[in-house]
């Protein structure tokens, strides 16, 4: 229940009413996906998983829990992710710390690095080619990439230093084999014989980034979100790069937002480097990335 300060856990609850009441506070806030958020918090603050889980939902609200409690869903309700306030998002299969420094790794990304690795199959089948994951953040297509393919040679780059930290953490923990390079986009590269570039870049319009949604607005890094006046500069950038290379990747993939995707496609198109532009859609029907090959 809330007092004037924020949230409060009512006296004598059982877990399940907690989550219930935690999810109607965050609910009457305008938190999106209250339900899911109540939940993820409350797992986390019991660190308590699946079934044990699920047997303890009946179970008193422990007492000692109770400030951590109602310390996350304030959090919660003023704004701040679930991911950062847990420390962590899983992306393909794998659990990514993430912190501020980072944008939080989102699920239609996974569909980017399916469509990489099988089309990367049926151009190296068995082979071992090098991929750069450009803007990397987490590091989470970069290890992603490393875990379903550990015969691929992978590197990947941000602008961010202290990205870089997050995603070189994430590596060494998960076991991976990613090296790291700092520099703007395709810079870090120059001179690599890149056969695979792929990159989620930052693509919101910069006069639209006032309107996101507070959790994205106020918290992520502007610039894993900032892509220029019409969101499209990195891209841009990245072609106006392909020269630093020995030669063009033979696939290439980009993740862009909502209205990008003819525009993307235009600008490999002009690249004049790709026989075949592939636009892939997300599970919500939109054009979500685009892909060269060669």
């Amino acid at each position: 229940m809330p007092d004037g300060n924020g949230y409060v856990l009512s006296g004598e609850v059982n877990i399940s009413e907690a989550r219930r009441e935690a999810s109607s506070f965050l609910a009457a806030r305008g938190v999106h996906e209250p339900d899911f958020n109540a939940e993820l918090l409350l797992r986390h603050v019991l660190g308590l998983e699946g079934a044990a889980y699920l047997a303890a939902l009946r179970d008193p609200f422990p007492a000692d829990h109770r400030d951590a409690w109602e310390a996350v869903i304030r959090r919660k309700a003023a704004g701040e992710p679930a991911q950062y306030i847990i420390g962590e998002q899983d992306f393909y299969g794998l659990t990514f710390k993430v912190t501020p420094s980072v944008l939080i790794p989102r699920p239609e990304t996974e569909l980017l690095v399916e469509r990489i690795v099988q089309i990367g199959d049926s151009l190296w089948p068995g082979g071992a080619p090098l991929a750069a994951d450009i803007g990397t953040g987490s590091g989470a297509i970069a290890a992603a990439l490393a875990h379903l393919r550990p015969s691929w040679r992978v590197s990947a780059s941000d602008i961010s230093p202290e990205a870089l930290d997050v995603a070189a953490a994430n590596v060494r923990r998960l076991g991976l084999d990613v090296a790291f390079k700092q520099g703007n986009l395709l810079e870090p590269f120059t001179g690599e014989p890149l056969d695979i570039v792929v990159s989620n870049p930052p693509y919101i319009p910069a006069d639209t980034i006032a309107h996101l949604q507070p959790e994205v607005r106020d918290y992520e890094p502007r610039g894993a979100l900032d892509g220029g006046p019409d969101g499209l500069a990195p891209y841009r950038v990245m072609m106006a790069q392909l020269p630093l290379l020995p030669r063009p990747p033979r696939l290439i993939g980009f993740e862009l937002g909502m209205g990008q995707a003819g525009d993307v496609a235009e600008l490999l198109r002009q690249a004049g480097c790709w026989r075949e532009i592939v636009t892939v859609t997300d599970l919500a029907g939109i054009d979500r990335h685009v892909i060269g090959i060669a």
